[in-house]
């Protein structure tokens, strides 16, 4: 193999963002025989199958690997005409970011305010925990995420943005019928509010108290949003791991009370992207970086 047919690269992607080969077909006006045809060429030239045919398609890992190539083709294409001139006034660039859901409601939506209108960015963000949000790298779907790995993913930069701190709360009222008592013990028993089923931060916070011999309790609320979780906390159906950010107003009006002084959980942040010479992606990591440096801890 000597190199990869463009053509066919983008086919593949067609065929992955819009989940059937009948529309791919429609989406690059061709007949779903000649995208049948260009994908099975590329899998013979890779001499790997790329694609699950499934409902819809799901690309292989090796699929993965060229589906992430052409979104990366076609970024630099748009930065090149932008550069030569080329780009039509009504072509903006998508740029599409994982991001967690606590640095959603917290800093990372002035990220897309502070991005200099000349560039024509507009943002396709995706939620996803920190700890997953380097799989949707992986897969190619996004150029860019907030993740909690310092580890890069193959073909992405990585860079430090700080520490996302939370502080163990709950409601007066609650703290004052069920926190009396060593935390260690009284955990174990206590309602307790995660983000959903994936969730074990609550978990890994009463494992350290105990030294490892049990998780939070069983009896559990799962509120999937952020600004859902904090006020599931402070309308005491349990007790939670809040960021500082959302966590110090309403600990300062006393709708939060803190439990355990000193046992704060830290979070690294850290910025992947791709690695590309792309001016916007350039400057949205410089903007990201910026804007971390003033919401996080060093």
């Amino acid at each position: 193999m000597t190199d990869l047919p463009l053509d066919q690269v983008r086919t593949l992607l067609a065929v992955v963002d819009e989940g059937t080969f009948d529309a791919a077909a429609a989406a690059l006006h061709l007949t779903p025989s000649a995208i049948s045809q260009r994908v099975k060429a590329l899998e013979q030239r890779t001499g790997r199958v790329l694609l699950l045919r499934t409902k819809p398609v799901r690309p292989t890992e090796s699929g993965e690997v060229l589906v992430r190539l052409a979104r990366q083709v076609a970024r630099l294409e748009r930065d090149a005409y932008a550069e030569l001139g080329l780009s039509g006034i009504g072509e903006p660039t998508r740029v599409s970011v994982a991001v967690n859901a606590d640095s959603l409601a917290t800093w990372f939506l002035r990220v897309l305010t502070r991005v200099p209108e000349e560039l024509r960015l507009y943002f396709e963000l995706r939620r996803e925990d920190e700890d997953h949000t380097a799989a949707l790298l992986r897969e190619g779907v996004v150029m860019a995420a907030v993740t909690s790995s310092p580890d890069p993913v193959p073909g992405c930069s990585v860079r430090s943005l700080g520490r996302m701190r939370y502080l163990p709360v709950a409601a007066p009222d609650f703290a004052a019928r069920h926190l009396d008592g060593p935390l260690e013990q009284v955990l174990l028993d206590l309602p307790v509010v995660a983000f959903d089923r994936r969730d074990d931060f609550q978990d890994g916070f009463v494992r350290r108290l105990t030294r490892g011999r049990s998780g939070a309790s069983a009896l559990r609320h799962y509120v999937p949003t952020s600004e859902g979780f904090v006020e599931a906390v402070a309308a005491g159906l349990g007790w939670g791991l809040v960021p500082e950010a959302q966590a110090n107003p309403l600990l300062r009006t006393g709708q939060l009370v803190g439990f355990a002084p000193g046992r704060t959980v830290d979070v690294p942040l850290y910025w992947q992207q791709w690695k590309l010479d792309s001016p916007a992606l350039a400057q949205v990591a410089q903007t990201v970086t910026a804007t971390a440096g003033e919401a996080l801890r060093a």
